[in-house]
C-alpha cells in the first residue's frame, strides 16, 4: 500500500522533481558521433545506484560501444504467467547551446514552477517518473499485477543504433517475457475548446509513429576548372534534385490512428476535418501548436538538412552530396521510395544511412483501459485519445521483438504552454505540477496494468 508523508504526497511524488533535476545535470548530449557523445555511462550508473539503494538487482549493459550505458531492473509481479510490461526511457539528449538559453541547459534549475534544462521533456521527465515509482514500489514492498521491467536506454536521439537497436539484436534475453511496453511520446494533455463553450483536456496516447530514414543523395560529374563552360556539374544536378524533393508535397494519407484522433477532436470541438476538402491543414491549425505534430502525420515528408560539395572556389567538384530527413506514414514505404526516385531523377543516386520502419497498433485492450482509468482517476473530466507521432522512438526496436508499444508519459500541462516547441528547443522545461501528476498517474497505471 502506498504511504503518504505529511504533505499528502506519495514517496514517488515527493522525489520526482529532484530526480528529474539531477538527471538533467548529467550532460548526456548525443551528437550522433561516437567520439563526441558523452555522459550516458555516468548517468546510467547513477540510475543503477538509485535502484540498488532500495533493493533492486540491476544489470548495466554497454550497447556495442564504450560508454553507451543502459540499465535494466525487474520487479516481480503477482502473476508470473502474464507477459511482462516494460517501462522504457532514454538517457541521452540532443545538444544545447548554452548562450541561447535563459538558464544553463544542464543546470536542472527549479524556478517559476518549472524544472528547466535539456531533456526536461525529452525525456528525463519520464525517466524521473519511472525511477520515482520504481523506487517507491520496491521500498514499500508493492507487488504489481505482473512483472515490470524498467529499462533506461542509450542513443535514442541518434536512432538507437548503439542503444535499443543493438540491444534487441545482441541481447534479446533482456526483453524475455515482455509483451507490452510504454515509453515516450504520449500521455500529455491538450486542452481544446468544446462546442458548449467549456474546455476539456484530452490526453494523447501514442499508438503509431512514422518511419524514420536519413537518406544520402549523391550526384557525380566531370571535375574541371571553374572558369570553363560546364553542362555536367554535380552541384547543379544535386541542387535541382534537392529543390524538387524539398518542395514536393506528398499525398494525404490518413492512418487509423490519425483518423481516430481527428474524429475525437472533431466531436469535442465541432471542427470538421474533411480529408476530401481543400485545406485540412488549415482546419488543424485551429488546434494551436499541436498541429505541428498532427499536421506532419498526414503525409510523408522529405526535408533536406545537409549539403556537401567541393573543396575550392575555382574547381568544379566531381561529387556533391545531400542528406535528407525522411518520415514515412505507415504502409507507404515502397510508394514513398518510388516517388522520391521520380523526383530526383536518374542522375542522382540515393542510399539509406539509417532506415527504421513505421509502427502502428490499435487503441484498445486491457493496457489502454488501464491508461484511461489512471488518467480519469486523477483528472475525472478528461479523455484519452490515440494519435500518431511524427518522429520516432525506441518503440521501433522493441516492436521487432513483437512487443506492443505505446507512448504514455503522463503530464497535465497548462493550456498556454507551447509544449511541442520545447522538444529539442531553447529553454526546454517541464511544470513541477505536471511531474507530480505524472508520478501519481504512473503509479496508478502500473498497479492496474
Amino acid at each position: 500500500m502506498t504511504t503518504h508523508g505529511e504533505s499528502g504526497q506519495s514517496r514517488a511524488e515527493s522525489e520526482v522533481v529532484d530526480l528529474v533535476s539531477t538527471l538533467i545535470r548529467f550532460d548526456t548530449s548525443n551528437t550522433g558521433v561516437l567520439e563526441t557523445t558523452r555522459g550516458e555511462r555516468e548517468c546510467a550508473e547513477w540510475v543503477a545506484d538509485q535502484l540498488r539503494q532500495v533493493g533492486y538487482t540491476t544489470e548495466y549493459v554497454e550497447s556495442g560501444q564504450p560508454g553507451r550505458g543502459n540499465v535494466f531492473a525487474r520487479l516481480a509481479g503477482a502473476d508470473p504467467t502474464r507477459g511482462a510490461l516494460m517501462i522504457h526511457g532514454h538517457l541521452d539528449v540532443v545538444p544545447a547551446e548554452a548562450s541561447d538559453w535563459s538558464v544553463h541547459p544542464f543546470s536542472g534549475a527549479i524556478r517559476d514552477g518549472y524544472v528547466w534544462g535539456r531533456g526536461a521533456i525529452d525525456m528525463k521527465d519520464m525517466v524521473g517518473m519511472m525511477l520515482a515509482v520504481a523506487r517507491q514500489f520496491k521500498a514499500e514492498g508493492t507487488v504489481p499485477p505482473r512483472d515490470l521491467v524498467f529499462a533506461f536506454l542509450a542513443d535514442e536521439e541518434a536512432g538507437g543504433t548503439w542503444g535499443s537497436q543493438w540491444l534487441v539484436d545482441h541481447r534479446p534475453e533482456l526483453f524475455e517475457g515482455v509483451t507490452e511496453a510504454v515509453g515516450e511520446v504520449g500521455g500529455f494533455s491538450l486542452t481544446v475548446p468544446r462546442r458548449d463553450g467549456t474546455q476539456r483536456r484530452l490526453y494523447l496516447v501514442e499508438t503509431a509513429e512514422k518511419g524514420l530514414g536519413w537518406m544520402r543523395l549523391r550526384a557525380k560529374a566531370r571535375a574541371g576548372h571553374g572558369s570553363f563552360l560546364h553542362d555536367d556539374n554535380a552541384v547543379t544536378k544535386l541542387a535541382d534534385a534537392v529543390s524538387r524533393l524539398g518542395n514536393h508535397t506528398f499525398p494525404l494519407v490518413l492512418s487509423d490512428s490519425v483518423t481516430e484522433f481527428l474524429a475525437a477532436v472533431g466531436a469535442e470541438t465541432g471542427i470538421g476535418f474533411d480529408p476530401e476538402g481543400p485545406d485540412i491543414e488549415g482546419q488543424l491549425a485551429k488546434l494551436g501548436t499541436i498541429s505541428r505534430i498532427i499536421g506532419a502525420t498526414l503525409r510523408d515528408t522529405a526535408n533536406p538538412t545537409m549539403l556537401s560539395a567541393g573543396y575550392k572556389a575555382n574547381v568544379i567538384p566531381q561529387t556533391a552530396e545531400a542528406t535528407v530527413d525522411c518520415r514515412v506514414v505507415p504502409g507507404r514505404q515502397a510508394a514513398f521510395e518510388r516517388e522520391v526516385d521520380e523526383l530526383i531523377g536518374p542522375d542522382v543516386e540515393r542510399e539509406w544511412i539509417t532506415a527504421l520502419g513505421s509502427y502502428e497498433t490499435t487503441f484498445d485492450g486491457d493496457l489502454v483501459e488501464a491508461m484511461n482509468e489512471a488518467i480519469l482517476a486523477h483528472d475525472p473530466g478528461a479523455r484519452t485519445v490515440p494519435y500518431m507521432l511524427s518522429g520516432g522512438t525506441d518503440a521501433k526496436a522493441l516492436a521487432r521483438l513483437g512487443i506492443r508499444c505505446f507512448g504514455f508519459a503522463p503530464l497535465r500541462l497548462p493550456p498556454e504552454l507551447d509544449f511541442t516547441a520545447l522538444f529539442h528547443g531553447v529553454d526546454e522545461r517541464v511544470p513541477v505540477s505536471a511531474l507530480e501528476f505524472g508520478a501519481r498517474v504512473m503509479e496508478h497505471f502500473l498497479l492496474h496494468s
